[in-house]
């Protein structure tokens, strides 16, 4: 028996999810140092409640993805309005071999679970599911190209990628600490440090001195500013909404947010050649308003899972996952440290491309924090990495998976 849950409903599960997650990563050290977010925890629970429902008692829910589609749409939104081309120029030559890594790990990520798939005689549409699509795209591209593989025929393509997604956040947190640490004792690259004063490193470089004064802000002018970030979301949806009719004539398939993060882009460079966009924009509430879609977006998402459509792809999941993890600690090691460079920085720098390249960029953060705490803290990868988490994964990831889900 099915039971339908209408948008409100599903939204409500949603916050439930988000509000558990929460509560558990306070209560429970493991997620809060892997970086779990608070809606796969929660979500992951009510998830099992309902495979619990559908194994023994046969009753499904059907959640609706009205919600959870303009939630995912104005996630991606604000993202595009990240992207700030005038940012690049702090990076300089280490960022430009960053974003050719990322794109380089990108399609061998695709290659990677296509092949495993095809070698074992599955839907090569399963290895675009356990690709770069959860693995440097993580939970939002996960969100954004399941309904795209359901569409092409892919069944439980959410719940694939969801779980693909979660794995790869663990994983990423797992592997690029450690890798880091093997680099720079094998190479005395460093020193460990006990020094309070690495702390005092972070927090200093993480703001600019103006930042430190405080600006009181009343409640008026705040509202101001969330109104403004909520209008300029809504106008660059409707004119991303019309990007995307326009990609659509190409016959090439996009997902559905990918004109919206376009549009936005193009509003804030063009914003920015006149005058400081991020106060214009109110940009701080934009990322604000953003995450919190992202949190709903992700609390529908992993609640509404089908865990059972799961049960005859564990192995062949297992060996592609396995796969993923393998070949980023070869390539963070073997290609990337090397190409950016074989010093201190660079092995920061391969800890956080281990984090965002199967998790996420708050998890590649939290890996270089890590690092620079036992050692010494290292500026440019503070600088480097947020850039390419917010500007160049998602828009090269979207670009990638396009293509190869055109070929297939």
């Amino acid at each position: 028996m099915t039971v339908g849950l209408d948008m409100y409903q599903t939204a409500g599960v949603g916050v439930i999810a988000l509000l558990l997650g929460m509560l558990f990563t306070r209560k429970i050290p493991f997620l809060k140092r892997f970086c779990i977010p608070a809606p796969v925890s929660g979500g992951i629970l009510i998830s099992l409640l309902t495979l619990s429902l559908y194994s023994f008692a046969g009753l499904e829910l059907d959640f609706d993805g009205t919600i959870k589609d303009i939630c995912m749409t104005l996630f991606f939104t604000s993202v595009g309005f990240q992207s700030n081309i005038k940012a690049l120029k702090t990076g300089g030559k280490t960022l430009v071999l960053m974003v050719i890594l990322v794109a380089v790990l990108i399609i061998s990520q695709n290659l990677i679970s296509v092949g495993a798939a095809c070698a074992m005689g599955l839907d090569p549409l399963l290895g675009m599911a356990s690709g770069s699509i959860p693995m440097s795209g993580g939970h939002g591209t996960s969100g954004g190209f399941s309904p795209v593989l359901e569409s092409m025929g892919l069944t439980g393509a959410s719940s694939i990628t969801m779980a693909c997604a979660t794995f790869g956040l663990v994983a990423g947190s797992m592997i690029g600490g450690p890798l880091a640490e093997i680099l720079i004792r094998r190479r005395h690259l460093a020193e460990e440090s006990g020094s309070r004063d690495i702390m005092e490193g972070l927090e200093g470089s993480e703001a600019s001195p103006e930042s430190k004064i405080e600006r009181p802000q009343s409640g008026e002018r705040s509202f101001r500013d969330y109104s403004k970030a909520v209008y300029m979301l809504v106008v660059a949806m409707a004119v991303g909404m019309c990007f995307s009719k326009l990609l659509a004539l190409t016959g090439i398939t996009f997902p559905t947010y990918f004109g919206a993060l376009i549009a936005a882009c193009v509003i804030r460079n063009c914003v920015e050649g006149f005058v400081d966009g991020e106060i214009f924009l109110a940009l701080e509430k934009i990322v604000s308003l953003g995450d919190i879609c992202l949190s709903l977006f992700l609390g529908i998402a992993m609640s509404s899972l089908k865990l059972w459509e799961l049960a005859g792809l564990a192995l062949p999941l297992c060996v592609i996952l396995l796969a993923q993890v393998a070949f980023m600690a070869l390539f963070a090691s073997l290609v990337a440290f090397r190409t950016l460079g074989k010093d201190y920085d660079s092995a920061v720098l391969v800890s956080g491309l281990c984090g965002f390249g199967l998790g996420a960029t708050p998890n590649a953060m939290a890996n270089m924090s890590a690092v620079c705490f036992k050692y010494r803290y290292a500026v440019n990868p503070f600088i480097i990495v947020p850039i390419i988490g917010a500007m160049f994964v998602d828009i090269i990831n979207t670009f990638v998976v396009t293509f190869f889900l055109n070929i297939i």
